[in-house]
């Protein structure tokens, strides 16, 4: 099934006992998740699993009971990992049994072809794929999100925030929301001000180079084929910083990286497990000696004079950051 046929579905209130929502486009399996949580009416008696919270016992357990009061389960399960086959279709037996019962699993990876077979109407069950949207799509839904929360900004401006964050949904939904504490109207200007866009694979190249203490020698041959000036090199490793800082504190809070819970947006894979590699081995008063450093070499590039001048200053700070790290 795909997203119009499941539209269909929710406008009609049928829902199925159970759902696989997966693919490649995270708003939507959000949103889709938002809005059968609401038409069932089960958001204060649900069960939240995300990745390694998974329980076989826990999820069977709540699945399988009865309420005296009539309120309604409802198992939501996130994660990248496939459930065992006995496991699901136990639990998809158990939501079709129980008329309180619904489960519904966000599934994150990439092998789903194994398991779809599984969510069939005999099980009173249903799997739905979503696809990434085109800008078309993107920006429609960003317009009306943007109108929704009181954001004023025009056609052209929604594609270049779209266009700058490589047409991640999820990312710009998050991204919008925080220019919404921008003084109206929101243009261009603004969301190159405000927002820094995905970086390039040679930018990001060089922020792991640096954050893993790659010699002097290296991390200036990487900035000689960037081709980009100081201060949007400056950008960039404050933002990189700053995700590391992020992530370091979820994984001391809560013992795992997860980037959607992080930054509002899923990163691929290896790029997760990346960051958190990264991020744990930065004491928390290291985080601060790099953030000092950084808002030091922004005020001292601002007010700088010759290129030359700005080149020795971000130098001395990258110097500074490989200290830190050890």
């Amino acid at each position: 099934m795909y997203k119009r046929e499941f539209d269909t579905l929710l406008k009609e209130g049928k829902i199925p006992k159970s759902l696989l929502l997966y693919g490649d486009n995270e708003y939507y399996i959000e949103e889709s998740i938002e809005k059968v949580v609401h038409t069932v009416g089960a958001k204060e008696s649900m069960l939240k699993l995300y990745y390694d919270e998974y329980d076989f016992q826990t999820a069977k357990n709540y699945l399988g009971q009865s309420s005296l009061f009539g309120d309604l389960n409802l198992l939501l399960v996130k994660s990248d990992k496939k459930i065992p086959k006995k496991e699901l279709t136990h639990l998809l037996e158990l939501a079709a049994k129980n008329e309180n019962s619904y489960f519904l699993y966000a599934y994150a990876g990439s092998d789903f072809k194994s398991m779809i077979s599984l969510f069939t109407p005999k099980k009173s069950a249903q799997h739905v794929r979503f696809f990434p949207p085109n800008l078309n799509e993107a920006a429609a839904i960003l317009q009306q999100k943007a109108k929704q929360i009181g954001v004023e900004i025009d056609r052209y401006a929604i594609e270049h925030l779209l266009n700058a964050l490589g047409l991640n949904l999820s990312m710009a939904v998050n991204e919008l929301n925080k220019l919404s504490l921008v003084p109206n109207p929101v243009g261009v200007k603004e969301i190159d001000e405000h927002i820094f866009s995905l970086t390039p694979i040679a930018m990001d190249n060089f922020l792991v180079s640096l954050f893993t203490k790659k010699p002097l020698d290296e991390l200036l041959k990487q900035i000689n084929h960037l081709g980009e000036d100081e201060f949007s090199i400056l950008r960039a490793i404050e933002y990189f910083a700053s995700q590391l800082f992020l992530f370091h504190s979820h994984i001391k809070l809560y013992g795992s990286a997860d980037s959607a819970a992080v930054l509002g947006y899923r990163l691929p894979k290896h790029l997760e497990q990346l960051r958190a590699q990264i991020a744990v081995k930065i004491a928390p008063e290291k985080f601060e000696k790099i953030f000092d450093t950084l808002a030091e070499c922004e005020l001292k590039i601002k007010s700088a004079g010759a290129s030359a001048q700005k080149e020795t200053i971000l130098l001395s700070a990258l110097i500074k950051i490989k200290s830190f790290l050890g």
